[in-house]
């Protein structure tokens, strides 16, 4: 079942990059990646290196990251259930069949969609900073939420109200995302949705390249802010979660913004290389004399 799940999500968004190419990114800047897609790659690799080290990590401590977070981590559904209360069940007052699917699909399709097309778009983009600050971005995305994770343990409302949550539960409208969520993330980490954090990163960026993707912007923040409802609607998280989730959004671009403009990964390898030749030169030289 995952399998076919994964499948149908790759397919459908596919598609959808492939006219998103079209009509956001045109015919120009395609033409130009195929001479200088090699440059352009060779500057952003450790970004994309970078992502996808933590990536392997957030893989690896969601699945392997339950002792240590009995050990250290804090209790917190009883804190955000008593702040907030039955805030999301309000959500009921617009829940239908339609609403739902709408919101499932949102979570699952738009959601993946939403993070792969800005790196494609960014990638045909002659400057590669904008690219390697949204990777980097992501990056800091996943490192924080996990450790946000490791050390608060909460449960969703869909886990707490699980009679009120009926109407607008994900897996009652489709049983078959469990697998593909499950395998992704695990029901006690809740705080922050990374789903907004992500999502609303996305956002940010379509607003910092409205100049060179004008029509993006607005689809962007449409969107983005489906997939944030969605969150909510569908009883996963708590408005507590999506707000430090938009939060952590900004703090996420603001500190990549500042580590890509100050660091370079690539540049800091040419002048350890560099410095290789010259000593290498400046050894040869003495042998000679």
């Amino acid at each position: 079942m995952l399998a076919q799940v994964l499948t149908r999500v790759a397919l459908v968004v596919a598609v959808a990059l492939l006219v998103s190419l079209v009509v956001f990114v045109g015919r120009d800047r395609l033409l130009s990646l195929r001479t200088e897609w090699r440059p352009r790659l060779r500057q952003s690799a450790p970004a994309f290196a970078l992502l996808l080290a933590v990536l392997g990590l957030n893989r690896i401590m969601r699945q392997d990251g339950y002792d240590i977070s009995q050990a250290y981590g804090v209790h917190m559904t009883e804190v955000f259930y008593s702040l907030e209360g039955e805030l999301v069940l309000a959500f009921r007052a617009i829940a239908t069949p339609e609403v739902t699917t709408f919101f499932s699909i949102s979570y699952v399709y738009v959601y993946a969609f939403v993070l792969v097309f800005p790196v494609v778009a960014y990638f045909a983009l002659s400057d590669t900073v904008v690219l390697r600050q949204l990777l980097t971005a992501y990056s800091l995305n996943y490192v924080i939420g996990l450790t946000f994770y490791l050390l608060v343990i909460a449960y969703g409302p869909r886990n707490v109200m699980i009679e009120g949550m009926d109407a607008t539960h994900l897996y009652y409208a489709s049983p078959e995302y469990i697998h593909l969520t499950t395998e992704v993330n695990q029901n006690r980490n809740v705080f922050p949705s990374l789903h907004t954090s992500l999502s609303a990163t996305v956002a940010i960026f379509a607003y910092m390249t409205r100049d060179q993707y004008r029509a993006w912007f607005p689809v962007a923040v449409g969107l983005a802010t489906s997939v944030i409802i969605s969150t909510m609607y569908l009883g996963i998280h708590w408005a507590i979660d999506v707000v430090a989730g938009l939060i952590l959004a900004v703090v996420c671009v603001a500190l990549a913004k500042r580590l890509v403009g100050r660091w370079s990964l690539l540049a800091l390898l040419e002048r350890v290389r560099a410095a290789g030749r010259s000593e290498a030169t400046s050894g040869s030289g003495r042998k000679q004399g």
